[in-house]
C-alpha cells in the first residue's frame, strides 16, 4: 500500500536582505526542495539558482492568493519578510488554509534586527507596521520618552511620517533610518525629526523614533480635552464625556454604536481604549460626519465607520454592538427600534439636555429600569470684580441594559 504524504504543501519562509546566507538548515532544505517559489521582486532577486518555478507576488497583495492556492499539491515556498506572523503575510495567507496545509519557518524580524542594532530592549519598544496603513496611526503612541520602531513603505513615507510627528509638537525626537537591515547594503543613519532628510533612502526601510518634545500626549484616562477635537459645538464636553465613557465601560474587542455622533468624540475615545475595539457612528448631517472621520484620522483611529442618515433606518444594516450611546436624535421611535434590534445584555447610555428628551428618559427609566442621573457642572467665572459659578445646561443620563 502506498504511503500517504501528509506533509504541508506550503512553507512560509522568513526571508531577509542576507538572502540564503541568513537561513537555517531547515529553511535551506525547504527552499532547495521547492517546486514553486513565490516572493516579492526584491526577495526573488536575492535567490540563488533554483530548479523551482519562480512567481513574483502581485500588487495588490490579495491578487496573489488565488495564484498561490492554484499550486496546492505541489511543494511551494512563499518568501516573506522576517517573521511571517509579526506584521507579516502569514495571517493573510493562513486564513485561506487548514492548519495541516502550511508550515512557517521564521527568520529574525525587522523589529528584532533594528532593536539589536540600536541596543534597545525590544520588549520596551512599541512596534508598528505602517507600510500599508495610514501614518496617522502613530498618534496615540507619541509621548516624550517613548521608543517606537515603525515599518514604512519607502523613503517618501519616511518624510511624511517625520513631518507628521513634527506637526504634533515632537520636533526634538531623534529619528534613525534603518535601511536594508541584514544585507550587504545595510545602512543606519541618525537625525532629528525636524531636520532635512536624505533624498536617497533605500527600500526596505524601517524608522526608529526616540520621542521627545513638548507636544501634547493623549491622556490614558477617558475625557480628552475638547481641544483635541474639531467641532461646531456639537460635542459631548470633556467632563460629561469622561462620565459617559465610564458608564459605557469599553472592554477589549467590543463594538459601540454612537448615535448622533457629532464630532465623534465618544466613539473615538472608545476606540482609543483598546486597539481591537470597533465603533460605528450614526450622523444625520454630512458635514458633521466628515468632521468625525477627520477627527478619528487625526487621533490615529481612522477605522471609525460613520453612517450618514437616520439611525432608525440603518440599524438593521450594521453588525450588532456590545454598547450603545445616544448623544443626539433621541426619540421614542429610536428607543423602540433599539429594543427590537438589540440582543439581551447590550449596555445603553443616553444623554439628554432638553426637557422633552429628559421626560422621555424618565419614562423609559420607569419602563426599563437602569439608572437615571442628573449631572450639573459649573465653572468659576468673573462677576464684576469678583467671581461666581457659571452653570452649564444640566445633563440627564440614563444607563441601562437591554
Amino acid at each position: 500500500m502506498a504511503e500517504v504524504n501528509n506533509a504541508p504543501w506550503l512553507t512560509l519562509l522568513g526571508w531577509g536582505e542576507s538572502g540564503i546566507a541568513g537561513l537555517n538548515p531547515a529553511s535551506r532544505e525547504a527552499l532547495e526542495n521547492a517546486q514553486v517559489v513565490f516572493g516579492a521582486r526584491r526577495h526573488l532577486r536575492l535567490l540563488p539558482p533554483l530548479s523551482a518555478d519562480l512567481h513574483e507576488w502581485p500588487v495588490p497583495f490579495a491578487d496573489g492568493i488565488p495564484m498561490l492556492l492554484d499550486q496546492r499539491g505541489r511543494r511551494v515556498v512563499m518568501l516573506v519578510s522576517g517573521d511571517p506572523f509579526w506584521f507579516g503575510a502569514g495571517t493573510s495567507i493562513s486564513r485561506h488554509l487548514t492548519a495541516d496545509e502550511w508550515l512557517a519557518l521564521p527568520s529574525p524580524s525587522t523589529f528584532s534586527l533594528a532593536a539589536s542594532r540600536l541596543g534597545w530592549p525590544l520588549e520596551r519598544c512599541t512596534c508598528l507596521g505602517l507600510h500599508a496603513k495610514p501614518l496617522t496611526r502613530i498618534r496615540p503612541y507619541l509621548h516624550s520618552g517613548r521608543r517606537l520602531l515603525v515599518l514604512v513603505r519607502d523613503g517618501e513615507a519616511v518624510a511624511e511620517l517625520a513631518a507628521l510627528v513634527n506637526s504634533f509638537g515632537f520636533g526634538d525626537s531623534q529619528l534613525t533610518l534603518l535601511e536594508s537591515l541584514g544585507g550587504a547594503n545595510e545602512s543606519i543613519r541618525h537625525c532629528r525629526i525636524d531636520a532635512a532628510l536624505p533624498n536617497d533612502i533605500a527600500h526596505p526601510v524601517a524608522v526608529a523614533l526616540d520621542v521627545a518634545g513638548a507636544g501634547p500626549a493623549l491622556p490614558l484616562t477617558p475625557g480628552l480635552p475638547d481641544s483635541f477635537f474639531e467641532h461646531d459645538g456639537q460635542i459631548t464636553k470633556q467632563a460629561v464625556r469622561a462620565i459617559t465613557l465610564s458608564a459605557l465601560a469599553p472592554m477589549p474587542g467590543e463594538r459601540l454604536w454612537d448615535i448622533g455622533t457629532g464630532s465623534g468624540s465618544i466613539a473615538i475615545e472608545w476606540l482609543l481604549a483598546h486597539g481591537d475595539n470597533q465603533a460605528i457612528g450614526f450622523e444625520r448631517h454630512p458635514e458633521r460626519a466628515a468632521r468625525a472621520r477627520a477627527n478619528a484620522a487625526n487621533l490615529g483611529v481612522d477605522w471609525l465607520e460613520v453612517k450618514e442618515g437616520n439611525a432608525v433606518e440603518m440599524l438593521n444594516e450594521v453588525p450588532l454592538p456590545d454598547a450603545v450611546f445616544i448623544g443626539g436624535g433621541l426619540s421614542q421611535a429610536l428607543l423602540d427600534a433599539l429594543w427590537q434590534r438589540l440582543p439581551k445584555g447590550v449596555r445603553i447610555v443616553a444623554n439628554a439636555v432638553t426637557l422633552e428628551s429628559e421626560a422621555l428618559l424618565a419614562y423609559w427609566h420607569q419602563q426599563a429600569g437602569g439608572e437615571l442621573l442628573r449631572l450639573e457642572l459649573a465653572n468659576a467665572a468673573p462677576i464684576g470684580t469678583r467671581r461666581g459659578w457659571k452653570a452649564s445646561y444640566p445633563i440627564v443620563q440614563w444607563r441601562g441594559v437591554r
